[in-house]
């Protein structure tokens, strides 16, 4: 209790919570002490269940000091290979220590003098049998409780683990590091038995389904900074959609008909269950993500990855890579999987001011995350490649009445969910605008392409029915179909000054993004595995895999096994030549989905080295100091710095930057 509440800083949202945290550590406390129940005699008993205790007490005191380090949790990897827990406590441990934590060992020492001066005296007759065997039954059966409890709290929570800090939380430090040494086994046991051979049909099958780039686009961007602008839960049906008269994102829109934009009405997102972490995934290493669970949660610490962050480093033009994230570094264990992505430096929470109503319940409110990121991104040299991953427009889509628009409605339907989503979408648009603003103050608007994404569903399709008539449609009516069809998001390009922007109707995914911004930076994607094509190649492949095996293709949508014409949103009846030709991109997506499962489950990334690729080196990439690095490079690098700060006669220009959010005082900077 005293790590939940001082150290590991555990969030308690509502009373079961409270219930939760209180109980989730004595079930896995009484089932490995009740091993020593099973050595019945006292000399076998109390040497079992004193080194039990003392290990258990380890075990926490390790998590404690790491926690302060790294803001995470130590893995069995990370405990047993000696080289990750010098990495992970890069500082001295006596410097971590904290005088509070004599409390962590007070308890041994009570004991010890407690039997020392035969206050408590050891009991020499035995156990009976029975006794071992009863222990062990109730920590069993309390385990289960706590997950039973845990499960309807937070669903998913064994199959997604999206945060390590939800485990501890849910059902306490043991169960974590015994979940998470199983699922090393299982990891390390598949991954011991691939060999090279079988990285070959992988290749083979993304050599083959590489489409070559349009000449036309190739390098339109080439040497500009890439701006990525994540949009959470945002769909591609709020794009021009108004509600009681009023543009719901009138900017976003704006940018979509913009001459200068290239944006896809036709662009679906594919994650699964790692929701946006599967599409960091898919956009910036090619990948799909997992058929259960989160592939950075499960598998991304130890991954290996040629992903868009590392290639633009090595790329002649050097790009800085940098995140911008208001939550904390472990949530979809980002912190240990961006190292192996190849960004330089990622700026969470702890870089972040969250006091007052600054945050929300997943991070830092997005006009805030962009305001404040100022003071980091003006050091970084140019030119560089960034991603801001907002929050605030994520489920249940909660927003302040102070920050939202007196002047905009919302919808009046029977569900708050579908009202509120109107809200922080119309909240998410103000806060691009704004950031845009910025952009053109500063001089970085016509030296940058801005990539624009939606990355999953904000309405489910449990809600989607009562979403139905606000887009104009009968509710009675919805169907499968319907609701695979909302699965559109925004996939925009903006290239100021390029003039040649248009609404794309190819359709397309997630997974062609990355060979799409490669070939626009002007750097050629072929001997990079990648499962996507490039949505400006004349031999783009149209076919969109979800996650389920489903697909939706410009003619047909394939949901279940049962194949809709899109024309009339109805089952097709398929001539003998249209079913040949649909269980052929079925048994294409199929392949597909396997041979991506296949390559990352076995890490066969590890035996490919494409030529002219240096493989990613995570040990270089540290977050901890990210300002005072950036500074220091702008020291070395002199008159010759190319950062904003730089250029701007080393003076900040963070008052370039002007918000409506009530918590800044623009007239204070």
């Amino acid at each position: 209790m005293l790590a939940y509440a001082i150290d590991f800083h555990i969030s308690i949202s509502d009373p079961v919570q409270a219930f939760i945290v209180a109980i989730n550590p004595i079930g896995t406390s009484l089932l490995l002490f009740g091993l020593a129940f099973y050595a019945r005699r006292a000399r076998f008993f109390y040497p079992i269940l004193t080194l039990t205790y003392i290990l258990n007490t380890v075990l926490l005191y390790l998590n404690v000091i790491y926690f302060r380090e790294f803001t995470d949790y130590m893995t069995v990897s990370t405990m047993t290979g000696y080289d990750k827990v010098n990495q992970g406590l890069s500082g001295s441990s006596l410097a971590l220590t904290m005088p509070h934590d004599v409390l962590y060992w007070l308890d041994l020492v009570i004991l010890i003098l407690l039997f020392a001066f035969r206050w408590l005296k050891f009991d020499k007759l035995a156990l009976p049998k029975k006794t071992g065997f009863a222990v062990t039954s109730f920590a069993l059966m309390f385990i289960t409780f706590n997950l039973a409890v845990a499960e309807m709290d937070r669903s998913q929570l064994m199959t997604r683990t999206f945060d390590r800090t939800y485990v501890v939380k849910y059902l306490g430090l043991d169960f974590f590091t015994a979940y998470d040494g199983a699922s090393e086994w299982h990891t390390s046991s598949m991954r011991a038995a691939a060999t090279k051979s079988e990285l070959k049909d992988v290749t083979d099958f993304t050599q083959k389904h590489y489409a070559a780039p349009n000449k036309t686009m190739f390098g339109a961007a080439k040497g500009r900074n890439v701006i990525v602008i994540h949009l959470e839960s945002f769909q591609q049906f709020s794009i021009d959609q108004k509600v009681n008269g009023k543009e719901v994102t009138p900017f976003l829109n704006s940018i979509y008909h913009s001459k200068d934009t290239y944006a896809f009405d036709n662009f679906f997102h594919q994650v699964g269950q790692g929701k946006t972490s599967d599409a960091e995934n898919m956009l910036e290493a090619g990948t799909y993500g997992l058929p259960q669970g989160s592939l950075f949660a499960q598998l991304g610490s130890d991954e290996t990855f040629q992903a868009a962050p590392a290639i633009l480093e090595q790329s002649p033009e050097k790009y800085t890579t940098a995140v911008f994230h208001g939550n904390v570094p472990t949530f979809w264990n980002r912190n240990n999987v961006y190292p192996n992505l190849g960004y330089q430096y990622f700026f969470s929470q702890p870089y972040y001011n969250h006091s007052g109503d600054r945050s929300m319940g997943y991070g830092l409110k997005d006009k805030l995350l962009f305001d404040d990121s100022v003071k980091y991104l003006q050091h970084l040299q140019q030119p560089f490649y960034v991603k801001y991953l907002t929050v605030t427009n994520h489920f249940p889509f909660e927003l302040n009445k102070e920050d939202q628009d007196p002047n905009f409605k919302t919808t009046d339907t029977d569900d708050s969910a579908v009202n509120n989503y109107f809200v922080t979408n119309h909240y998410l648009d103000q806060s691009v605008e704004e950031l845009f603003n910025f952009l053109k103050s500063s001089g970085l608007y016509n030296k940058s392409m801005i990539v624009i994404y939606g990355d999953h569903y904000g309405i489910s399709n449990s809600e989607n029915k009562n979403l139905a008539s606000v887009l104009g449609k009968d509710p009675d009516n919805w169907t499968n179909f319907d609701n695979a069809q909302l699965q559109r998001v925004p996939f925009m390009v903006h290239i100021p000054g390029n003039g040649h922007g248009k609404i794309e109707h190819q359709y397309g995914g997630e997974i062609d993004v990355e060979p799409t911004l490669l070939h626009l930076l002007g750097i050629n994607s072929k001997k990079y595995v990648q499962f996507g094509t490039d949505l400006f190649s004349k031999h783009h492949d149209q076919v969109v895999a979800f996650r389920n095996q489903d697909f939706v293709t410009p003619t047909y949508t394939s949901l279940s096994g049962t194949i809709y014409n899109n024309k009339t949103g109805q089952p097709a009846n398929l001539t003998a030549a249209q079913k040949k030709h649909t269980d052929a991109e079925q048994a294409k997506v199929t392949k597909e989905l396997s041979l991506s499962d296949s390559l990352n489950q076995k890490n066969l990334l590890r035996f490919y080295k494409p030529d002219g690729f240096t493989p990613v080196d995570p040990s270089k990439y540290k977050y901890t100091k990210g300002l005072q690095k950036a500074e220091q490079i702008e020291r070395d690098r002199g008159v010759g710095s190319t950062s904003l700060y730089s250029q701007n006669g080393n003076k900040s220009i963070e008052g370039l930057y002007h918000t409506d959010a009530p918590e800044v005082d623009d007239k204070g900077r």
